[in-house]
């Protein structure tokens, strides 16, 4: 794996014991002892996850607020210092480009973090679209590393490192200030349906930063957790992932997530006339979540079919739900069959799909 990338915590995990794999060109640790433990840590104590290859993006200038607004397709006329925006930003045909996160620091100075995947693809589309903008794009993903504290001890963690007051951060919110002794945007979004916080640092304390998260939570039941259970937890909680349940060719209102999507914000946006046609007519296809009652996962790319045995679509995410012990996923399928009875063949076996509204288990809701 010596021509992966790495994040400034690779060392840590190997020292921790994680296995490390190759995870969208980055060496990244899927698991340390057990996906199902470190899954279960997480919704009952906390987990420290190694989020550092994601990356991170400034965009300031008198122009910053207009040209975001062109640029993604929830409002970001509504953020202000401290507030964190989610969104898609999309392609003319209304499919998605990447979906990210937008902090507003100042009125011209805002912060991005978007997918590790993408970060190539998505700076060069950023900027392409800044031309005509009074703007400045700056890739920032190699100065900072990332590191996410969630589960219902994760406040109580992070609390006990740092003087500022958390419990003014408020959900999509961020502050910044000094944790162990290391500057950081404190960020309190998540990833796992759990109440949690992301410090973005610099990358040369990571290991630092990591290592005193670690020591103040063990006593609380924290646990490092790698990118098996990061997955699991998001799919438990129905959170999308790019290149599964949003992708180029599925529009965030065939996702499912039409409440970013600001038709009616005051501003054009990419993607705009298409998803306005795509909203008059309706979706041709849909994201549907579903759990089996058997704990055989389903994998992506199985074929989901019809009443009639005929393929109306396909999964896209699956999983083996640890809290449920039983196999949750996602499915790409048209329209019609939606809400009609789906079946998969698991080796020889039909499995009824039951079609559920996510989240799957109930979640704490950060405050």
């Amino acid at each position: 794996m010596s021509d992966l990338q790495r994040t400034p915590l690779r060392d840590f995990h190997a020292a921790h014991g994680g296995r490390l794999v190759d995870f969208a060109g980055w060496e990244m640790p899927v698991q340390y002892q057990s996906i199902l433990e470190e899954h279960k840590a997480v919704r009952r104590a906390a987990g420290l996850f190694d989020v550092s290859h994601m990356g991170e993006v400034d965009v300031r200038g008198p122009e910053a607020s207009r040209f975001l607004n062109h640029l993604v397709t929830n409002d970001v006329a509504k953020l202000f210092p401290g507030r964190v925006l989610y969104s898609p930003m999309c392609y003319p045909t209304g499919g998605v480009v990447d979906d990210l996160l937008v902090y507003q620091r100042g009125p011209e100075d805002y912060f991005l973090c978007i997918n590790a995947g993408n970060i190539a693809k998505d700076l060069a589309w950023i900027r392409a679209q800044a031309a005509p903008f009074q703007v400045t794009i700056t890739d920032r993903s190699a100065d900072y590393a990332l590191i996410a504290v969630q589960g219902p001890r994760a406040a109580a963690i992070v609390q006990s490192l740092t003087p500022v007051a958390l419990d003014r951060v408020k959900y999509y919110h961020f502050t910044e200030g000094a944790v162990a002794g290391v500057p950081c945007l404190i960020s309190r979004t998540g990833y796992t349906g759990e109440d949690g916080f992301e410090l973005y640092h610099p990358a040369a304390a990571a290991r630092e930063l990591a290592e005193a998260v670690l020591a103040a939570g063990t006593p609380h039941g924290l646990v490092l957790t790698g990118l098996g259970a990061r997955d699991s937890l998001r799919l438990e909680a129905g959170y999308p992932l790019y290149g599964h349940e949003i992708t180029q060719d599925i529009s965030p209102l065939a996702a499912g997530l039409g409440w970013t999507v600001k038709l009616e914000k005051g501003a054009d946006f990419i993607g705009r006339a298409a998803l306005v046609a795509e909203r008059q007519e309706g979706p041709r296809q849909q994201i549907v979540y579903f759990k089996t009652g058997d704990r055989r996962i389903v994998r992506a790319d199985t074929p989901v079919l019809g009443p009639a045995g005929a393929a109306v679509g396909r999964v896209v995410s699956g999983t083996l739900s640890p809290v449920l012990n039983e196999a949750i996923g996602s499915a790409l399928v048209s329209s019609t069959a939606a809400t009609a009875a789906l079946t998969v063949d698991i080796r020889g076996t039909k499995l009824n799909l039951q079609l559920v509204k996510p989240p799957f288990v109930a979640l704490k809701k950060s405050p």
